[in-house]
């Protein structure tokens, strides 16, 4: 029995080990491609690390334009992350632990709305930033991601963990709503709100869609749109090395985040697993 589960656990480091390999090995590509001279970068064979590593290509990136467009990218995305984890926090705790009519309804709705895709309501969500004058402003890159089903989803789905017995004992001491939220519930749903915070990070960085359309100055492009319309405008002479550093600079956020919330991302997904 043991030489089976030693074999067992052989196989499967190398499995992973080999999955490993093969997510890192594009990211590890473009970094180190990121400091390749342009024939070097397209060579043929390849130069699997870079002999004479160079900074020319993060030189011509960083411009005031480009640091614009990264400063973009980061303000909305931290500002989307927090108003959904605050937004879907609140909703989903009040739609698990509360009772009143229609609750049950309301859920539904937004059950509903997550097999919406955006370009179904794309017109009229244009017509009313539009209306309210702020096409082509922060509002407009925000404001539109904060109802977002899924976070209210993923939190209720979390509340519904929350003891009633702790809940109860807080009204009994005299704590009102929004002390009992936070002092005892907040804590409970914390790796859930970690593992949204992940994942609206990610989808408002990635968001080029809804970017591009309401946005449409090159002060106002985040980093994605702004690197689009750099490879846009090489069109015939492609600068790879330069738009393999605007790729590797792009990634990177998403990359420190996962780490500094991977914690509770883990402990998220194995509490969802276990309690949903």
């Amino acid at each position: 029995m043991k030489e089976k589960i030693s074999i067992f656990k052989i196989v499967s480091m190398i499995i992973l080990l080999g999955l490993t390999v093969f997510f890192i090995f594009p990211f590890y590509w473009i970094a180190s491609g990121s400091f390749k001279l342009q024939d070097v970068a397209i060579s043929i064979p390849p130069e699997w690390w870079p002999s004479k590593p160079i900074l020319d290509n993060y030189t011509k990136l960083f411009t005031p334009l480009t640091l614009r467009w990264f400063f973009n990218s980061v303000f909305v995305s931290i500002a989307t992350t927090f108003l959904v984890c605050a937004t879907s926090a609140l909703a989903g705790y009040a739609l698990a632990k509360k009772e009143f009519p229609g609750v049950k309804i309301i859920f539904m709705i937004f059950v509903a709305a997550m097999a919406l895709p955006k370009q179904v309501i794309l017109i009229p969500l244009l017509n009313l930033i539009t209306e309210f004058g702020l096409m082509n402003t922060y509002y407009a890159l925000i404001l539109p991601a904060v109802g977002w089903p899924f976070g209210v989803f993923l939190m209720r789905q979390f509340s519904q963990s929350i003891p009633k017995e702790l809940l109860e004992s807080a009204r009994i001491d005299g704590c009102g709503e929004l002390r009992t939220f936070t002092n005892i519930a907040l804590p409970i749903i914390k790796p859930g709100i970690g593992a949204l915070a992940i994942f609206t990070f990610i989808s408002s960085w990635n968001d080029y869609f809804s970017q591009l359309i309401f946005s449409n100055t090159p002060e106002m492009s985040t980093l994605p749109l702004g690197l689009a319309a750099l490879a846009q405008g090489q069109e015939f002479s492609n600068d790879y090395g330069l738009l393999m550093a605007g790729a590797t600079l792009a990634s990177l956020p998403m990359i420190i985040v996962f780490i500094c919330f991977q914690n509770y991302f883990t402990q998220g997904v194995t509490l969802g697993a276990v309690k949903g």
